[in-house]
């Protein structure tokens, strides 16, 4: 018989909980050091932050406004170089010396509990390059992240799917190539305005996470370690308000919505 409230992942009886997360990446997940070029009114170049880009992106361009003791009139030439395929190698580098976000400690968990995530993100690297900087904080145990605790739960998943246990690097791998990685700027998007890339990428994940969620929740039936089926569910957080606003609107129309979304604006993070 199971537990009355089934633990995060998969229990002790090898029941999921069908609990999945999709994260946006700065100022979210983590605070990195990479800046976006602006230009003054004298023309050089200026960096901002992510997080002071969410707060004045809107008005970037349109009115000119002071910033850290300069007068911003728009963008540099190249604004967004660093968050793009140009800045892959740079990316890896700032995301291991990055500051953990609000939302790290519900990205621990994800990962402790080989729990499938998403990361959707106004960046435009290679999504590859998103997978291998969440192996490489897999790999050194960053910040509460912990290897063993990961595979010790994706061993569970692989006995209920009847999955041959392979190596812990390579079960690793595995779990993040099962994970989803949407740059939504890579190729056509728009840094300046994701809201839309998101809303593509989030309606992509949740067809997948249902596909996924029937094939699971197959498996434990026909294993007797559930006794009825139920919905999975998605939790995304952001700290850009607009980029929640946008989603939580969009999806809410939806009577079988399975996202619920999370504002992380000022470090702070709440359902919204």
């Amino acid at each position: 018989m199971l537990k009355n409230k089934i633990k995060e992942g998969i229990d002790e009886f090898g029941a999921p909980d069908e609990k999945y997360y999709a994260f946006d990446w700065d100022d979210n997940i983590v605070s990195m050091p990479t800046k976006i070029l602006l230009k003054d009114e004298d023309g050089d170049e200026i960096g901002m932050s992510t997080e002071d880009f969410a707060t004045y992106r809107e008005i970037i361009g349109k009115e000119p406004f002071e910033f850290d003791g300069h007068t911003i009139v728009g963008f540099a030439e190249t604004p967004f170089m660093y968050f793009g395929v140009k800045g892959d190698k740079q990316f890896i580098v700032d995301a291991m010396t990055a500051k953990p976000g609000p939302a790290w400690e519900d990205f621990v968990e994800a990962i402790n509990n080989g729990s499938i995530f998403s990361i959707v993100t106004a960046r435009g690297h290679t999504p590859s390059v998103l997978k291998e900087a969440c192996y490489n904080y897999i790999v050194s145990n960053i910040n509460g992240i912990d290897s063993n605790e990961l595979v010790r739960n994706l061993e569970k998943y692989r006995d209920l799917a009847d999955e041959e246990n392979v190596s812990k690097r390579e079960m690793i791998r595995e779990y993040l190539d099962l994970c989803r990685f949407y740059p939504v700027s890579y190729g056509e998007g728009s840094a300046t305005n994701p809201e839309e890339g998101k809303i593509k990428a989030l309606k992509e994940f949740v067809k997948y996470v249902k596909d996924m969620s029937q094939h699971i929740q197959k498996k434990a039936f026909l294993k007797n370690k559930i006794n009825n089926y139920f919905v999975p569910k998605i939790g995304f957080s952001d700290d850009d308000l607009k980029n929640v606003e946008v989603v939580k609107k969009h999806f809410e129309q939806d009577p079988e919505n399975i996202i619920k979304t999370y504002s992380t604006a000022g470090g702070i993070k709440k359902e919204y």
